[in-house]
């Protein structure tokens, strides 16, 4: 397996056989803020300062050895890294270092791994383990496709949504297609078809209906399935759980953050124009059709309309352009690299454009605790490492290749209810934007899997069966609460809890001259 081998020559010898490894000026490190959304971001330089933030043991080595290289190892998911104790994807760190301009990606890997070398005493090796994988193979029967006379065009080319026209294809080409076609196939196919030679064939599939699963076994007569197959994965042998003391001199010898744009235009939007936030080259902001409500939440970082006070109505009116760019003044100054960089920035601007004056006050907020009702638990396995992510267990079943619908998959092991409860606001946003409590009182660690639906592919369906356009189906589409009850026998109460939230002591309609 080339991916493998790639992978190997990342451990090998050769990289750390240099007399000196590259590694950061300097480093502080430090752990992430209480509160802070268990998310990481950052992880590129902006001139001569690197930075990342909320980023978990399992995240650093992930960002280190490449392993959210997806065309190397498949998917971003934690199996790739196994061992180590269980605080490795629940404590989160803070990492601000100095680098030399122009820096390379590569190179920045090499200087994080010294740094969690050095800082967190961590150790890895490389091995193989038998974890799923999507195999293309043959199903019952032969091929429901024409050999292809070898003319035209080699590819499959998409008509509309769940519709593809392939010609001229091998079935290796059509594997490593895959991977684009369907949104849980998100790693690399092996082809075990054997199959030889190229082949023409159509593929459709309703996503409401069918699966790609489904079309590729009744209109081609294969399989797509997850199976065990020996997979490159990193070895955690050791690390620490506290990094050595930051240098008493680290703050003065970082390079400093821009904290102020150097030139912003605002003005009114386009009637119908689309709603649009993107950083470009250069540490530009690009903000399109944001009412003032938009604004405040991005700069603030707010996701629930109780944490907002003393908002007027016209914050949910006008809709505003931005274009600002990051002061480049100073040398050592540093632009900004992600949303995190710019929200700053951006309170500065709201404040000096549309004199806006806020304060932050404790209030008591509607929240989420998390019950037992009639709990269906599984104790959990111990010799597991503590952890959630996205997708099917070490066992590789899917439930989502037969309901659609039902297309969030959250695998949790060796966690308790407590950590599960503050974990789940950072999968299910789309439901649940304050943080969740266990009020259980059950004890111990459990494994458990929860198979709900998204919000908004929920509100799809009920729309289209209210309007009569969607036919009834079995497997109904659920929301997280119905989940949690059903699969795990856990309910999602609200309770008033007091909260910091923002308030608007005063805002101006209108920003001022550009």
């Amino acid at each position: 397996m080339k991916n493998w081998a790639v992978f190997a020559t990342i451990l090998s010898g050769s990289i750390f056989a240099q007399s000196t490894p590259p590694a950061f000026e300097i480093a502080d490190v430090h752990p992430s803020a209480p509160g802070a959304t268990p998310r990481m971001s950052g992880g590129v330089a902006a001139g001569e300062r690197y930075a990342i933030r909320n980023a978990s043991m399992l995240d650093l080595i992930r960002t280190a050895y490449g392993v959210t290289d997806r065309t190397m190892l498949g998917a971003d998911d934690n199996s790739r890294i196994v061992g180590g104790p269980n605080w490795l994807d629940l404590d989160r760190f803070d990492i601000i270092a100095k680098v030399p301009r122009s820096t390379q990606p590569e190179t920045l890997k090499l200087m994080l791994r010294t740094l969690l070398a050095e800082r967190f005493q961590l150790v890895v090796h490389a091995d193989t383990r038998p974890l799923p994988g999507w195999v293309l193979s043959m199903g019952k029967g032969k091929p429901k496709m024409k050999e292809s006379t070898g003319s035209g065009d080699s590819g499959c080319k998409a008509q509309v949504q769940f519709e593809y026209v392939c010609r001229n294809i091998t079935m290796e080409q059509f594997a490593q297609g895959l991977r684009g076609m369907g949104y849980r196939i998100n790693s690399d196919v092996i082809n075990r078809t054997g199959l030889q030679g190229s082949w023409d064939f159509d593929l459709r599939w309703a996503g409401e209906n069918r699966s790609v699963f489904e079309a590729i076994d009744q209109q081609l007569g294969l399989k797509l399935e997850l199976q065990k197959i020996p997979t490159p994965v990193f070895v955690v042998d050791s690390t620490n759980r506290k990094p050595t003391d930051n240098a008493p001199d680290v703050t003065s010898r970082l390079p400093p953050l821009v904290t102020k744009f150097d030139v912003a235009t605002i003005k009114l939007s386009m009637p119908g124009a689309q709603t649009r936030r993107r950083i470009q080259p250069g540490g530009q902001l690009d903000i399109q059709a944001n009412t003032l409500r938009m604004l405040i939440n991005l700069a603030w970082n707010i996701n629930n309309d109780e944490m907002l006070i003393g908002a007027p109505k016209f914050v949910h009116a006008a809709r505003f352009d931005i274009l600002a760019r990051a002061s480049t003044d100073s040398a050592k100054a540093s632009l900004p690299v992600d949303l995190d960089d710019f929200r700053p920035m951006l309170r500065a601007l709201l404040e000096e454009r549309f004199m806006l004056v806020t304060h932050t006050e404790d209030r008591p907020v509607n929240a989420y605790k998390l019950v037992a009702s009639k709990p269906k638990l599984q104790k959990a396995d111990p010799s597991n490492r503590t952890g959630c992510k996205e997708g099917p267990g070490a066992d590789g079943k899917d439930p989502r290749v037969g309901a659609p619908w039902l297309a969030r998959l959250l695998t949790c092991q060796n966690v308790t209810l407590a950590q599960f409860a503050e974990l789940l606001p950072n999968w299910a946003g789309d439901y649940i934007n304050t943080s969740v409590v266990n009020a259980t009182g059950i004890e111990g660690e459990v494994d458990l899997t929860l198979n709900f639906s998204p919000r908004g592919l929920l509100q799809q369906l009920n729309q289209q069966e209210q309007a009569g356009g969607a036919d009834p189906n079995p497997n109904r589409p659920l929301s997280i609460f119905d989940g949690l009850a059903d699969q795990l026998g856990l309910k999602l109460q609200t309770e008033k809890r007091v909260i910091p939230v923002l308030v608007i002591d005063r805002i101006q309609e209108n920003p001022t001259d550009n």
